[in-house]
């Protein structure tokens, strides 16, 4: 994703030439270089264009647009594009070089089209052209008594006003056009004409009736049309008359103030205008302001009156406004009413499902809670066992429905609570059982994997026990080991009177497995009245590595098994291991190690590769083999066993980012500490660092690699060692920041520090 310019500056002669700008990863996942070439001549200039049409276009539907995009200068040849600001161009369009052909447009064709002109010189030249396709739809009236003297009807020798609005585009090119009983209006002192009225939505004309007169009562006709445009004009006719014209009278149906559906059914919403002249449409809206009506509308527009809805749900239920619309009809105060929503639905219980587990000839008690029903009365509860009806005196249908009853091997099963209203009927079901939890894997068991003779292992599966008190005293367990699915062994692991405990770990060897074949394992909790579900996992056989060992006091990483340290699978990025024979030739020079810390070109080290694809921020995570602290015992005194940790690391480049290493303690759940940070360029050298840690349980050293701000940042480390007991004091201080702790200074230091005050009071 970056840029790289070249600048020249003070040109000359001799700069008019070809210049190439090569790319490279390095190879990384075998891409291979690329690059572009761009000839400089006296004559390169960036693009210009001009349009063979004005910043804005408009046409009738089914027309063709042609749009020219003319290179004026620039060179080399620009290259021009078109693209549209709503995406992809129309299906319909057509590109001929630098002209652009619009066929048969329709309304979703408008938009703004962009021409862009690109030779890679300066900034590319871009000119913009606004199609507008007419429309026009909807053509609604308004007539509005003298407003001075709040009147709701028309009466003689008062102002009278006539209204025409269509919805458009362009709106300011409609033009309007009234007439009186066919015949033109023109303003007079008597009718005056408003192109747009101010008192109005935009693009709505008037016509003022001053001082109505019995010559005033006529049929009037607004006319709307696009002047020179196909598009068909729009008319609506206004019969005034002091029959003609009266305030609408809106009425609810008896009985409707209140509909009752059942949910998912359909009902119907009914507002009337019983009297009036002319009737309006009836708009539909909740009352609650925050509620839409279907179709996330928050107005719906019925011509008679009737609101239709399907599917209905219980969050549709509430109430409904209906009320008259203030055009094609007397713009004066609105008529409204209102219609309640009631929505019936079946009982909604808790728990819907619940798995009960008891001792055997203990009482349980279940209970069914009903959280919501409507209708709110109840006609019936019933409870079932194993889809059997039990036989019990009638409950109280106003209490919260229970059933107790003392568990023994013989009723354990399925219980269900069936509650019902007039409109349906919802069930709680329980699964009774004193049937034992099942066991939970434990899968972080430190080396699980033992050698024996020949060509056999066994392993060390470990385990817990969810919830062992909830249920009868587990005794034991089945295990089942297949392969392949067919059993090779079932047998019972004797506890021996021994209960497991909650968040207690079990162990049980397998041995006699081959390499390098995998199992499958199967396990039950057994107690003495019946045996849990069985749960599976698959083992399989991981070559054992125990470190340290006495040869391997240091991690040079010269093996490939990199002394049992893995990578962590929740990063981005991996370490990688190299050495000076494998490095990439065409690596970047300003970062990273030549050789391993030895100096041998033969030496191997660990190290992030910074280069694409590469971003700020990215972590690589190397993790040491899991250290079982358990087996050693710390100092007299003390419960926790120190080890120190020391390494070699390598922050060479003026990008590098941020060297972390973290102490990961092992127990229900892992917690990283960061114990060791650096951040930055650290110089060309390698560098050692080493720290004490007394860890709570089984952990490991996570070195955490975080990438800088490019590719310049390439982080190594080598000579890892992780060793019981404290750190040996060195020469000279470590380098070492400890987070959350401090570093008491080697007693050479002290010396040092208590001989230059001595020598400082000599002198004086």
């Amino acid at each position: 994703g970056e840029t790289k310019v070249l600048k020249l500056k003070n040109l000359r002669p001799k700069d008019f030439a070809d210049y190439t700008c090569q790319v490279s990863v390095r190879n990384v996942c075998s891409i291979g270089d690329k690059s572009v070439t761009f000839r400089l001549t006296n004559g390169t200039a960036p693009p210009m264009i001009r349009l063979s049409v004005n910043d804005t276009v408009v046409v009738d539907p089914g027309q063709d647009v042609q749009l020219t995009c003319e290179v004026t200068s620039g060179f080399p040849p620009p290259n021009v594009t078109w693209s549209c600001s709503t995406g992809k161009l129309p299906l319909s369009a057509l590109v001929r070089g630098a002209t652009l052909i619009l066929r048969a447009v329709t309304p979703t064709d408008a938009g703004l089209y962009n021409c862009s002109a690109v030779n890679n010189v300066g900034n590319p030249a871009r000119k913009n052209v606004n199609v507008v396709v007419r429309t026009m739809s909807n053509l609604t009236f308004q007539i509005t008594p003298d407003s001075n003297k709040d009147s709701e009807s028309i009466q003689m020798g008062r102002d009278l006003k006539l209204s025409c609005h269509v919805d458009a585009t362009p709106q300011d090119k409609v033009n309007y056009t009234w007439y009186k009983n066919a015949a033109p209006v023109f303003n007079s002192d008597s009718l005056i004409l408003l192109r747009s009225d101010p008192d109005m939505a935009p693009g709505t004309s008037s016509l003022e009736i001053v001082d109505m007169k019995f010559r005033d009562l006529a049929t009037y006709s607004c006319v709307a049309n696009f002047p020179g445009s196909r598009i068909p004009e729009l008319r609506v006719d206004v019969n005034i008359s002091q029959s003609s014209v009266s305030p609408p009278v809106l009425s609810v149906p008896p009985g409707g103030q209140v509909v009752n559906v059942r949910e998912g059914g359909t009902a119907e919403l009914v507002c009337l205008i019983v009297d009036g002249k002319p009737r309006p449409p009836i708009l539909w809206s909740r009352t609650e302001k925050d509620l839409l009506m279907p179709a996330e509308k928050t107005v719906v527009e019925t011509p008679d009156g009737r609101l239709r809805l399907k599917n209905v749900s219980r969050d549709m239920m509430g109430a409904y406004r209906c009320q008259t619309a203030p055009y094609n009809g007397l713009n004066i105060k609105r008529r409204e009413a209102q219609v309640q929503l009631n929505v019936q639905y079946p009982p909604i219980l808790d728990p819907v499902f619940q798995d009960v587990r008891y001792r055997n000839y203990q009482m349980v008690t279940l209970r069914c809670a009903v959280l919501r029903s409507n209708p709110p009365r109840l006609t019936d509860i019933r409870w079932y066992r194993n889809g059997e009806f039990i036989r019990m005196p009638m409950p109280d249908l106003k209490e919260t429905p229970e059933w107790k009853f003392k568990l023994e091997p013989t009723n354990n099963g399925s219980y269900e609570c069936r509650v019902s209203n007039t409109v349906g009927t919802s069930t709680c079901t329980f699964n009774v059982s004193a049937q034992p939890y099942d066991a939970e894997f434990y899968f972080d068991t430190p080396n699980p994997v033992r050698i024996l003779k020949g060509n056999n292992y066994s392993y060390t599966l470990q385990w817990t026990q969810r919830d062992p008190e909830a249920t009868d005293r587990i005794i034991g367990y089945w295990i089942n080991i297949r392969k392949n699915k067919q059993s090779l062994l079932s047998k019972q692991i004797d506890l021996k009177g021994k209960e497991p405990e909650r968040g207690v770990l079990i162990s049980h060897t397998i041995a006699d497995l081959k390499i390098p074949l995998s199992y499958e394992v199967r396990l039950a909790p057994i107690t003495t009245y019946s045996t849990g579900d069985y749960i599976s996992r698959i083992i399989q056989y991981s070559e054992p590595y125990t470190y340290p060992r006495p040869s391997d006091n240091v991690c040079a990483f010269e093996d490939e098994r990199i002394c049992g340290f893995s990578q962590d699978r929740s990063d981005i990025f991996d370490w990688t291991r190299q050495n000076h024979l494998t490095q990439n030739p065409k690596r970047s020079a300003n970062t990273g190690p030549e050789t391993d810390r030895s100096g041998t070109k033969e030496g191997y080290y660990m190290f992030i590769e910074a280069s694409w694809p590469r971003v700020q921020g990215d972590k690589a995570r190397l993790l040491s083999p899991l250290f079982n602290v358990s087996s050693v015992r710390g100092p007299k005194g003390s419960g926790r066993v120190p080890y120190c940790v020391s390494y070699y690391y390598h922050m060479k480049g003026k990008h590098i980012g941020t060297l972390n290493v973290l102490l990961r303690v092992r127990s229900i759940a892992s917690v990283d500490t960061v114990i060791w940070t650096k951040t930055g360029h650290q110089g060309p050298d390698w560098q050692k660092a080493y720290f004490d840690i007394s860890p709570s349980g089984p952990f490991q050293i996570v070195f955490e690699g975080i990438r800088g701000q490019s590719f310049e940042g390439d982080i190594a480390i080598d000579d890892v060692s992780i060793t019981i007991g404290k750190c040996k004091q060195q020469n000279t201080v470590a380098s070492a920041v400890l987070i959350g702790g401090s570093r008491s200074l080697p007693l050479a230091s002290w010396l040092t520090f208590g001989l230059s005050c001595l020598l400082s009071l000599l002198y004086r």
